[in-house]
């Protein structure tokens, strides 16, 4: 009788934290997900400040001045 008494303890306190620690667990994946999101969109952005017209002129131009004249 202790024993069952023990487990349906158990199991009640098992069942009523369950929805807390998945509620935990979604909100760390939700948290981690906005970090991977705003890491994306800067690596974008500097991808495309390295790939945009002017950079590349500006990249050209420095280039040409930093040559050897022969």
């Amino acid at each position: 009788m202790v024993f069952y008494v023990a487990a349906v303890l158990i199991g009640t306190v098992s069942l009523r934290t369950a929805p807390r620690r998945l509620f935990h667990r979604y909100r760390q994946a939700k948290v981690q997900q906005q970090r991977l999101v705003e890491h994306l969109r800067k690596r974008q952005l500097e991808l495309e400040y390295q790939v945009s017209p002017t950079s590349v002129a500006e990249n050209r131009t420095d280039n040409k001045t930093n040559r050897p004249v022969n």
